[in-house]
């Protein structure tokens, strides 16, 4: 069997038509929408609807700037706009469209936090299987999937009013649910990584990510052949070694256009 593996396609449709080639499946793990496009401002959402300019301030803002500095700024640009949870709606559809057209059968998908899962039902056609806490056989193996990102502990999910768009971020307590509904895993997959320090830190953003425990205590038990996960685009390592599983970041594919490979 041979499966490929993609995380964090933020947008990268011509590569994505071509991520199963040569596989009996293909697996994604979830970051589809291309929402800010920090290396090409004209590119992304945000791009599309407040121009390279814009983008490229609230870029240096989110590097440079405070939180506060970031989030006044942000407020600015959404108010701008007439009505911009419709317009948000509008351009993620667009993508999803084009996206979800790409993936070749069969497909075996979960989604990131640069996600909406809820619109996913009407894009998935023949062949491309959605799961998130649930498992899936492939070639004889159990593959276990979880989608989204965390929460900071302590931060609690609610809908926010007027919100032209919200990120899959999860509560602790959901999460672990998801990772919870897991059993007998061959092969874990998640958006998310593990919670090791190797694996959560970004180079380039010079921050962690908040990592799953929840997924590590699984891969101690239940010692899967393989833990595959994205969401980290630049880690300080892209694999770690937990007993007798292989985690690895499968990579930031809207920059490398090229799938981690799974053999067996």
């Amino acid at each position: 069997m041979r499966v490929h593996v993609v995380s964090d396609v933020h947008g990268n449709a011509d590569a994505l038509k071509r991520a199963g080639d040569g596989a009996d499946a293909l697996v994604v793990l979830g970051d589809l929408i291309d929402f800010v496009d920090y290396r090409d401002h004209d590119k992304g959402i945000m791009g599309a609807l407040f121009g390279g300019e814009k983008v490229g301030e609230f870029a240096r803002l989110r590097r440079e700037g405070t939180r506060d500095e970031t989030v006044a700024y942000s407020r600015t640009l959404w108010a701008s706009l007439d009505d911009p949870g419709a317009a948000v709606d509008e351009a993620i559809r667009a993508q999803y469209a084009t996206l979800f057209a790409a993936m070749t059968a069969p497909t075996y998908a979960t989604p990131g936090n640069v996600d909406t899962p809820a619109l996913w039902p009407e894009f998935t056609g023949e062949g491309v299987r959605v799961l998130d806490g649930e498992v899936a056989e492939l070639g004889g193996l159990r593959f276990g999937f979880v989608g989204g990102a965390l929460l900071p502990d302590g931060v609690v999910p609610r809908p926010r009013q007027g919100a032209a768009w919200r990120p899959y971020l999860r509560d602790r307590a959901d999460y672990d649910r998801s990772v919870a509904a897991l059993t007998d895993v061959d092969v874990l997959c998640t958006h998310g990584p593990p919670a090791l320090p190797e694996l959560t830190y970004d180079v380039v953003a010079r921050r962690s990510e908040i990592g799953s425990t929840a997924l590590l205590e699984l891969i101690r038990t239940q010692r899967p052949r393989w833990s595959v996960f994205g969401h980290v685009h630049q880690p300080l390592s892209a694999r770690a070694r937990v007993g007798l599983t292989e985690c690895r970041n499968v990579g930031h594919f809207k920059e490398t256009g090229q799938p981690y490979v799974l053999r067996w």
